[in-house]
């Protein structure tokens, strides 16, 4: 399926490509490399910086030089999540689009992966503005970052003054009709738990616990939903397999980004034969009891035991720690914005619990909207883990991008859109972290906007991008750039 019956085909065709493209965070050689030579076969001025971000120039058409420069921003990378029975290697295959078709119309979806509209689809938008000969604009620049969705560092590597434009246009929200202003800022916790090991007791039973089903999403922009966290799950029987039965942790894994809530996870346990059916019955309690809880947004959750092989097992009181400590650790909204309603002000996502070479891994990424209410919870969090022994670093922290309502080209949009379509577009922020507040920090004379079409469920095999919004957002943003204010 190439897509080109799509519309605006002019958009569909570059997002097309980037699928074909792999593209996963930190792996984006490729892509970058495909728009660098599509700038540069366009005759514009095009740029590879130092860490890998490319930049193209194009002048502005007749009669509109006194314009302000407008930035068209979008990242590169892609979120590589799969489901557990799709083979799928995001470093070499490309993504498999489908349409389904809906009672409120057509979704695009990838098969059985992300789709990468999540930020493909911003690539697609600004690749389509540099080629087309026949829009009305200002001067108009394409920044195209890398890495966003696991550091950020294209945004944090940026030099200032590369840029020549005045305005910075986002294209990675996630709703069209809305107008973002502000968003969250983050910050990495990771805490380490040393462990030995030593041969299982002869005669133990080995047992995987795997906890599935669950629909995972964006940790910022679903979390204020309640989906269930596969980490959060699998405690509520780890816990007491280790501390009432006595069973010992072989190995743990659940999930694998920080920025996504985790799906999935199984953890490998070793006990005697007799004790078999006491873990069964705590499965078979925990289950019936998180699925009352998620039933109405979590419907899909699993819990089972599968019989399975191990070698060694964790020595001491290790592997007991480590459960008591994220069994309490935060996770979800921890407080909703006072200034803005249905904002959430801050946020834990408990992302990832891996065992690997003698440590047991603890990941979490915090969001915030204000930078001392992220760093209060980033010290609950940090507490927890040190008081169950564990070696805990803050790291990766960057402020938010805090709204400015007498933008102009605020102004200017909610006037184009209104124009456009005959009603409001909604004035908003997100607690996501895009990539505004670190670009700003380079460019503080920019006005910044963020928009984008209508994608749910970014970050999972479920994301899907309403296909009829993305002609709307096109065309919006070809009004906005001929409605650019002048200098």
């Amino acid at each position: 399926m190439t897509l080109s019956h799509l519309k605006p085909q002019r958009v569909w065709k570059h997002f097309y490509s980037l699928t074909q493209i792999p593209r996963p965070s930190k792996h984006e050689g490729k892509a970058v490399q495909f728009l660098e030579k599509f700038g540069k076969d366009l005759g514009l001025e095009t740029i590879k910086d130092e860490i890998g971000n490319v930049i193209i120039r194009k002048p502005a058409t007749p009669g509109m030089e006194n314009r302000m420069g407008i930035i068209l921003q979008a990242h590169i990378d892609m979120v590589p999540q799969k489901n557990n029975d799709k083979v799928h290697d995001f470093k070499k295959d490309p993504i498999q689009p489908r349409i389904v078709n809906k009672k409120d119309g057509d979704w695009l979806y990838a098969t059985g992966t992300t789709l990468g509209a999540d930020n493909g689809l911003g690539c697609a938008v600004a690749m389509a503005v540099m080629e087309a000969d026949d829009l009305v604009h200002g001067p108009v620049e394409a920044l195209f970052t890398v890495d966003e969705e696991t550091g950020m560092t294209g945004a944090r590597g940026l030099k200032p003054g590369i840029l020549k434009g005045d305005i910075l246009i986002n294209l990675d929200s996630e709703t069209e009709g809305e107008l973002y202003v502000g968003c969250a800022g983050g910050l990495d916790a990771t805490a380490v738990f040393k462990y030995r090991e030593k041969p299982l007791p002869k005669g133990h039973e080995v047992l995987a616990i795997h906890v599935k089903g669950l629909r995972g999403g964006h940790s910022g922009m679903e979390i204020h939903e309640g989906r269930g966290n596969a980490n959060k799950v699998m405690m509520r029987v780890l816990l007491p397999a280790l501390r009432d039965l006595k069973a010992k942790l072989v190995s743990i894994e659940g999930g694998n980004l920080r920025n996504a809530i985790p799906r999935e996870a199984v953890a490998v346990v070793a006990l005697p034969p007799s004790k078999v059916k006491a873990l069964q019955a705590i499965v078979d309690s925990v289950l019936a009891k998180v699925k009352n809880e998620y039933a109405n947004i979590d419907p899909n959750i699993e819990i089972f035991l599968e019989k399975t092989k191990g070698k060694n097992m964790m020595c001491g009181q290790v592997a007991l720690k480590m459960a008591k400590a994220v069994y309490a650790c935060p996770n979800g909204v921890d407080r909703m914005s006072l200034e803005m309603a249905d904002l959430v002000e801050t946020s834990n996502n408990l992302a990832i619990v891996k065992s690997e070479d003698g440590q047991i891994v603890v990941k979490c990424l915090m969001r915030g909207s204000i930078d001392s209410a992220k760093e209060d919870l980033s010290e609950a969090i940090r507490a927890t883990f040190e008081l169950a022994g564990a070696e805990v670093t803050l790291s990766g922290g960057y402020s938010g991008w805090q709204p400015n309502m007498k933008s102009p080209i605020l102004k200017t949009m909610k006037e184009t859109y209104f124009n456009l379509f005959g009603k409001a577009a909604e004035v908003t922020a997100v607690h996501a972290g895009l990539e505004c507040g670190i670009l700003g920090s380079k460019y503080p004379n920019w006005d910044m906007i963020s928009c984008g079409p209508t994608i749910l469920s970014p970050h999972s095999p479920d994301e899907r991008v309403f296909i009829p919004s993305v002609d709307k957002w096109w065309k919006f943003m070809v009004a906005a750039l001929a409605d650019a204010p002048k200098k």
